[in-house]
C-alpha cells in the first residue's frame, strides 16, 4: 500500500459511492423512480429481467433531459433539485445528492435516452463501468426518460456475488415499487417481471380507489380490517392521515408497515416508537401492528439528509411529533367501540391464511373447549337460558344485575330482550341481544346482521381494566415518601435530563432531585409500584426521555398492575350468567373503549354475518 496521498480517479470514486447508493438490483429501481417522480411523471413503467440482474428498464413521461445536460447526467454531484444550502435546508424532492446515475453507470452498462419538452428530436447517452466515458447521440423517444442497466455488477464480481437468488432480489425489488406505488396514488404504474405484468396500478383519486390499490398491494386482509384516519394539528402544521390495522389483525413480522414523511418513505426509531406505544394496551404479545400512514409537515422542519439511502430522517421538534403521533392512533384506536367500525372482526378473517397465528395465540394462552365427554355440572350449555322470558320490570332488572352491577355501576340503563316481539320492531344495538351462554365460556348474541360469539371473561376483563384506568387516572398518580431514599449514579446527560424533566416525574408520582453532577435521589413513587425495582424504572425512564424526548414506561408499570388487578377481577369461565348479566355486558362493550380486545391483545368477540352462516349450510346454492 502506497503511503503518498493521491486522487482517486473518478471510476473508483464512483465505485466506492456505488457500494452506499447500489446494494442490490432493488436500490437501482428506487432511485431511478425517485428521479422520474421528481421529474413531474404521471406513467411509470418498470421491465426488469432475472430479478433485476440481466436488464432493469424504466420508462417515464417526466419533463426529460435536453441534450446538454445528458452527459451531466452521469456526473457525480450533478443534480437539477438544489443549488444552494438554503435548498437543502427546506428539500421537497425525493432525490438531491445527484450520485444515483453516476454511481449505477460505474457498475452496470447504462443507456439513457430522453426528450425534453423544448426539443424536438431525442438524444441517448451511453456509459459503461469500466470506461466511464458518456457517448450522445441522436435517438427516437417521445417526451420522457428511459434509464436501461444491464449485467449489474458486471464488472466487479466479487459484489455480485453478495446477491441472493431471482426470487429473492426480485421481492425486493418489488417492495420497492410498492412503497413508492403507495407513495403516489396519482400517478400509473407497470411492473413486469420477465416479460410478465406483475401490477398495472392505474392512478387512484378517490377514497375508493386509494383503498383498491392497497388491496391489490399489501392483500384485502388489511383493508378490510384497517381504520381509516385524517387528523390535522393546525396549531404545529403536522397533518397524519392513513390507515390503520385493527389490534387483532396483527403480524408476526413487521412486514406491512409503511410510513411516509412528505411524501418519502421512512425507517425511523422515533415514529416506530410513538405507534408501537399506541398500540401497547391492545397488542398481543410479540405481535406487530399494520399500517399505511402519512405525516405531512413543513420541509424545513424536517432534516433527510442524514442517511445515503434517506430512509432515516431527523425532525426538528422530535417530541412535538412523537407525541402527535401516539396521541392522534391511541385516540383512533380508543374510540373503536363495537358497532362503530366500518369492519369489525369476523370469523372468516380471524381463519384467513394471513391471520392464522390468532389460533396459536388462543393455544398460548392455554385455551381450550371442553369436549363433549368432559365432566362436570357447569360445563354443559345452560338450557334454561333458552326460555323466552317477557320484558322484566325495573326492580327485577336490578335484582338480576346484583351480581354482575356491583362491577358496573353504569349498567342500569341495560334491559332484556323482548323476544316475543318482531325483530323489525326492536332498536336492535350494535352487539345485539344474548340468546344463551355456551359452556360457560362464551355469550352467544344475536344482532341485526347475523350472530355474535363473545369471550365473557376477555369482555369483562377489558371493562373493568378501563373503569380502574379512568378511576386511577382521575385520583392521580399519589406519591408514597421511600424511608430510604434512593441514590442512582448516572451519567452527567441523564442527570441533566432527570433535572429538566422534574415536573414531568412529579406529575407521575416521583420525587426526584439533583445530588451531583452524576448522581439523582429519589426520595419518593407513586404508591403502586413502591415494591417494584425503581431504580431501573428511572433508569429506563430517562433512557427514554433522551432518545425519544418522553417516556411511558411509568404508565406502563401502573397499567400493567391495573391489568393484573382487572384480570383477576373479572368473571371466571364456567360462571353461568342470567340473560339480562349477559345483555349487561354487551351493553357495556359498546360503551368501553377497546371492548374489541382484551388487555392481552386477544379479541373479545367475532362476528358472522347471515350470509357466512348461508354459506356453511350451502343454503342459496
Amino acid at each position: 500500500m502506497s503511503s503518498r496521498i493521491h486522487l482517486l480517479s473518478p471510476q473508483l470514486a464512483n465505485q466506492i459511492a456505488a457500494g452506499e447508493v447500489v446494494e442490490r438490483p432493488a436500490s437501482v429501481v428506487k432511485e431511478v423512480l425517485e428521479n422520474a417522480i421528481d421529474a413531474g411523471a404521471e406513467k411509470i413503467s418498470i421491465e426488469v429481467e432475472q430479478g433485476g440482474v440481466k436488464l432493469i428498464r424504466i420508462r417515464d413521461d417526466g419533463k426529460g433531459i435536453s441534450k446538454d445536460d445528458l452527459p451531466l447526467a452521469l456526473s457525480r454531484h450533478a443534480t437539477s433539485k438544489i443549488t444552494a444550502l438554503e435548498d437543502l435546508e427546506a428539500v421537497a424532492s425525493l432525490g438531491f445528492r445527484g450520485e444515483a446515475l453516476a454511481s449505477i453507470s460505474s457498475v452496470s452498462r447504462l443507456t439513457l435516452t430522453s426528450r425534453s419538452a423544448e426539443e424536438d428530436a431525442a438524444w441517448q447517452v451511453k456509459a459503461e463501468g469500466r470506461d466511464m466515458v458518456a457517448e450522445v447521440s441522436p435517438s427516437a423517444h417521445p417526451q420522457g426518460t428511459t434509464v436501461e442497466m444491464r449485467d449489474l455488477f458486471f464488472n466487479t464480481p466479487a459484489r455480485r456475488k453478495f446477491l441472493k437468488t431471482e426470487n429473492t432480489e426480485y421481492r425486493h425489488l418489488e417492495e420497492v415499487v410498492k412503497r413508492l406505488a403507495l407513495s403516489r396514488f396519482d400517478l400509473q404504474f407497470q411492473l413486469s417481471n420477465n416479460n410478465r405484468v406483475v401490477h398495472q396500478l392505474k392512478p387512484a383519486n378517490s377514497e375508493q380507489m386509494r383503498e383498491r390499490r392497497i388491496a391489490s398491494l399489501l392483500g384485502s386482509g388489511f383493508i378490510d380490517n384497517a381504520l381509516s384516519l385524517d387528523i390535522s394539528a393546525e396549531a404545529s402544521g403536522l397533518r397524519l392521515w392513513g390507515w390503520i390495522g385493527l389490534p387483532t389483525y396483527s403480524r408476526s413480522q413487521a412486514d406491512q408497515q409503511y410510513f411516509f414523511v412528505n411524501g418519502r418513505i421512512i425507517r425511523d426509531k422515533l415514529v416506530t416508537h410513538a405507534i408501537r406505544q399506541a398500540y401497547a394496551d391492545v397488542l398481543y404479545n410479540g405481535r406487530h401492528p399494520c399500517y399505511v400512514l402519512y405525516l405531512e409537515l413543513d420541509p424545513a422542519l424536517v432534516d433527510v439528509n442524514v442517511h445515503p439511502t434517506k430512509h432515516e430522517v431527523r425532525f426538528r421538534e422530535g417530541r412535538l411529533v412523537h407525541d402527535f403521533i401516539f396521541r392522534t392512533i391511541h385516540r383512533v384506536i380508543a374510540q373503536t367501540r363495537p358497532g362503530e367500525q366500518n369492519n369489525d372482526t369476523s370469523v372468516s378473517t380471524l381463519l384467513q391464511g394471513q391471520n392464522q397465528p390468532i389460533q396459536q395465540q388462543f393455544d398460548q394462552q392455554g385455551i381450550s373447549l371442553p369436549t363433549s365427554g368432559s365432566s362436570g355440572g357447569t360445563a354443559g350449555i345452560n338450557f334454561s337460558n333458552y326460555v323466552r322470558p317477557a320484558t322484566p320490570s325495573a326492580g327485577e332488572v336490578k335484582q338480576q344485575l346484583a351480581g354482575y352491577g356491583a362491577l358496573h355501576p353504569n349498567s342500569t340503563q341495560t334491559q332484556a330482550v323482548a323476544m316475543d316481539q318482531p325483530a323489525e320492531q326492536q332498536d336492535i344495538p350494535p352487539m345485539g341481544f344474548a340468546l344463551a351462554q355456551l359452556h360457560g365460556i362464551y355469550i352467544l348474541s344475536q344482532t341485526a346482521e347475523g350472530l355474535i360469539l363473545v369471550d365473557m371473561h376477555a369482555a369483562h376483563e377489558r371493562i373493568v381494566y378501563e373503569r380502574m384506568k379512568s378511576a386511577w387516572e382521575s385520583d392521580g398518580l399519589r406519591g408514597q415518601p421511600l424511608l430510604v431514599p434512593v441514590t442512582l449514579n448516572l451519567s452527567e446527560a441523564e442527570v441533566d435530563i432527570a433535572e429538566e424533566r422534574s415536573e414531568v416525574f412529579a406529575k407521575l408520582g416521583f420525587s426526584v432531585e439533583r445530588m451531583g453532577q452524576e448522581s439523582i435521589v429519589i426520595r419518593e413513587v407513586p404508591v403502586a409500584l413502591a415494591r417494584s425495582d425503581v431504580s431501573l424504572l428511572v433508569r429506563d425512564v430517562l433512557s427514554d426521555m433522551k432518545v425519544y424526548g418522553s417516556s411511558s414506561r411509568i404508565e406502563e408499570s401502573i397499567n400493567e398492575l391495573l391489568a393484573t388487578m382487572a384480570c383477576h377481577g373479572s368473571v371466571r369461565a364456567n360462571r353461568l350468567l342470567t340473560l339480562p348479566e349477559m345483555n349487561a355486558l354487551l351493553r357495556d362493550m359498546e360503551a368501553t373503549e377497546r371492548s374489541g380486545q382484551c388487555n392481552h391483545g386477544r379479541p373479545t368477540y367475532v362476528q358472522m354475518t347471515m350470509n357466512e352462516l348461508d354459506k356453511l349450510f350451502l343454503r342459496g346454492q
